[in-house]
Formats: structure tokens, sequence, C-alpha cells
């Protein structure tokens, strides 16, 4: 089975050939979240087993081992396919102009629902400040010009090993601009990464088979290390959390898919494969290469993608940025900091800055939150232990807005750059299409 390249409409051999609906992925890792949680309940010593943990971290690992050559051969591919290079650094511009000015309506929407809603006040808990030394070592480290050092790798070869994106995005955006230079020899090269794209594509479908293995194992040592007790003091917290990524995607996601004219239901219901892996993995970056190639299928410009995606896994991070403004107020007021107009501000600023280069990784947005406090008020750092047994909750809702965002962004730059096929992007958006299949919609662009 194959996509039409000129017309984007769905063949009758993919309609014929449906998958029933217990094949199908996302079927099978929502069955294996819902088995996940009830284990973890009712057999709580069993679920945090170390080798129970072992299957959603080694499900985790398996896709972080190709993550850097798919944004390698993506990235140069997207560039080299581009006759002009000037459009490389327009892409670039129009990319980043749309992560700043959404990030800002993000942690926006974090102050003035923390503000309305103070549900830290009066909160009996006790920070520990030893549970958290780690990520306020870690935070400590986050200056701007360390920041823009690290970008650059020691050695191409180490970038790929750490799997660092920034450093190969790097890379793959200079090889990519050196292959424009080298003619119909830069063909040939580009030929040869295309071929790489779609044999890693094919390692991806291979593992995405064991995505319900993954999400039964993170799911299950979550619950049984944490159990619902956990959230008992925190739930306001937690569910002003839920409520304020909701209303980030469907109102400020949802007009901006209005304003390029598709539906945000719809587009969530596309990427439902994704969604569902990121909430059992608590890992935005386990979904990266999946969301790409559909993205692709949606009707996006290759070149498009494959600058904009792993750049927003960096830069448009809006599901952190509610999380941290959110939760410095949260802390602010459980310990009972007085936060003015201007520290507020301050917050706003600060974390404009730290939410950068925070990967879709479970963690990444508490250490970013222990930069943020540390830089607005090192009094409120020692709190980040109040909300440090819930993370792991909010961990699974900052990474599913991230890839929503990153997502719906691409589609707007690629909109914005008038390489946007509306016809694959109705076709898409109103047909089934059993987005399992990997390998077979990749295309060369």
């Amino acid at each position: 089975m194959a996509m039409t390249a000129s017309t984007g409409d769905i063949p009758d051999t993919i309609r014929a050939k449906a998958k029933p609906w217990y094949k199908v992925l996302y079927v099978q890792v929502l069955f294996a979240i819902v088995l996940g949680v009830i284990i973890g309940w009712l057999s709580p010593h069993f679920a945090t087993n170390e080798w129970i943990k072992a299957l959603g971290d080694g499900f985790v690992k398996l896709i972080k081992m190709v993550i850097a050559p798919i944004i390698f051969c993506t990235v140069v591919s997207g560039i080299a396919h581009i006759q002009d290079a000037r459009k490389v650094g327009r892409v670039g511009v129009k990319a980043l102009v749309y992560f700043e000015v959404v990030s800002s309506f993000a942690l926006i929407i974090g102050l003035v629902v923390g503000n309305l809603f103070p549900v830290g006040h009066g909160l009996a808990a006790k920070p520990d400040a030893a549970a958290v030394a780690k990520y306020v070592d870690q935070a400590s480290h986050m200056k701007a010009v360390d920041f823009v050092l690290h970008i650059i790798p020691d050695s191409v070869v180490g970038a790929f090993a750490q799997g660092d994106i920034l450093q190969v995005l790097l890379f793959a955006v200079l090889f990519g601009f050196a292959l424009l230079t080298l003619g119909e020899r830069g063909h040939r090269v580009r030929d040869v990464i295309d071929d790489c794209a779609h044999a890693v594509f094919g390692v991806i479908a291979i593992v995405m088979k064991a995505a319900p293995i993954g999400a039964f194992g993170a799911m299950a040592f979550t619950i049984g290390k944490y159990g619902p007790a956990a959230l008992s003091n925190l739930i306001g917290l937690v569910l002003l959390f839920y409520a304020t990524a909701a209303l980030f995607v469907f109102v400020v996601l949802g007009a901006i898919a209005k304003f390029v004219g598709f539906n945000i239901f719809k587009f969530i219901g596309y990427i439902k494969d994704e969604l569902l892996i990121v909430l059992g993995t608590s890992s935005s970056e386990s979904a990266l290469p999946q969301l790409m190639e559909k993205l692709e299928r949606l009707g996006c410009s290759k070149s498009v993608v494959g600058l904009v995606v792993p750049t927003g896994y960096s830069f448009n991070l809006d599901g952190t940025n509610i999380y941290m403004t959110l939760a410095t107020l949260f802390i602010a007021q459980a310990l009972g900091v007085e936060l003015t107009f201007t520290h507020q501000l301050a917050i706003l600023l600060v974390a404009m800055l730290t939410s950068k280069g925070a990967s879709g990784v479970t963690g990444a947005g508490f250490i970013t939150l222990a930069g943020t406090l540390a830089a607005v008020n090192p009094a409120l750092v020692p709190g980040m232990a109040i909300v440090f047994s819930i993370d792991k909750f909010m961990s699974e809702v900052r990474a599913l807005t991230n890839i929503t965002g990153n997502g719906v962004a691409t589609v707007f730059v690629s909109w914005w750059e008038g390489e946007l096929d509306h016809d694959k992007l109705k076709a898409a958006l109103n047909n089934r299409v059993d987005p399992s299949d990997v390998e077979t919609a990749v295309t060369t662009g």
C-alpha cells in the first residue's frame, strides 16, 4: 500500500486493508495503559519491580536510539531539496517568531490562572530540599552563555552519541547547506541520505510494535510507586494544571488551527497514536519520529517538517511554559512568599529563557522550574519539593501539550510559507488511515 504523491487522496487499497480494531496501535496502547494503572493500583509491590520499570525505560531508549539519525536525515534532506538557500533562513525566522508569540501566550495563561485560583494557599506541606538537590544542581549551570556554547558539540560523533538534539540539529543544518554548494555531487549524497531515512523509519516501524509493552511498564511503575493517594494533598494543583493545559490547547491552539483551516479536535484525533505513546512514557521524544512522518502525510512540506519539529522540541514547549508559571505561583503561595506584579513580570521574562533547550524527556520541566525559581527568588527553590511527588503526574500533560503544540506549529509555518497541501490536510483529517504503517508513507520530496 502507498500514498498517492500527486493528490494526497486515500487509495481504496488502504481502506480495504483496514486492520481489525484489536490490531490498531493506539487501541493496544490504550489497553496497555489501563492495564498498567490496574496492576500498579492492585499490586504496587509487583509494579515497582525493576524489570517492570525497565519495560518503559527500555522503550524510551529504543526510540531515543533513532532520534539523532532521524533528525539528521530529515533536516539535511529538507535543506538539500531546497533550491534557494535563503528559504531555510526564512522558514527558521518564521518558526522562531511563532514559537515566541505562542510561548508567551502559554506563560501568560499560566500566570493568570495561578492568580485567579490560588490553590497553594494553606497547603500543609513541608519542603524537603534534599529531595530536589540534583535538579537544583543542574539548574545552577543553566546560564545563557553555557547554553549557547553547549549547542556547539565538542565533536560530531559526540553529538550523535549523546543524542543531543540541538547539537545534531546544528551539524545537520551546516551539512545541508554544504550539500547545496556541491551541485550534482550533493544530489547523490542527498539521495543516499533519503534512503537512510527510509531505513531508519523502517526501524521505527519495528520498534513501535513494542509501544504497548513500554506504555504498560511505565504506567504500572508510576501508579505502583506513587499510588492514587499521591494526589491527595495536591489534587488542586494537578487538576488546575490539567484544565489550564486543556484551555491552551482547545482555545489558543484551536484558534490557530481554525485560522489555518482545520479543526483542532480532528488534528488531535489524527495524532492520537503519538499522544497515547506520550501518555504512557511521559516523554514527547518517544513520538517525535512518527509525528514528523505523519505531518508530512498531513500535507506539510518535507523541508518545513525537517526544520520546525526538531527546533520546536527545544524552543516551543508550551506545556512546560504553562507548568513553570503555574508551579512558581503555587510554590510561592504554599510558602507564603508574596509575589508582586514586578516579580511576576520577572517570572515571565526568566521563564522565556529557561524554557529554551528543555527537551521532551521526563524531568526536564522540573529542571527548568529550578532555574526559574533560582533566578526569580532563591527562597522559592526549597519549595520545589512540594510538587516533587506529583511531578510525574504533571509531566504527562506537559509532554502531551508540547507535542500537540509542535504539531500545530508545523502546520502553521507550512501554511505561512505557502507549502501546505490543503487537499492532503482534509483527506488525512477526514479519513481513517492506519498511522502505524510508518514505512509506507515516507516520501522523498
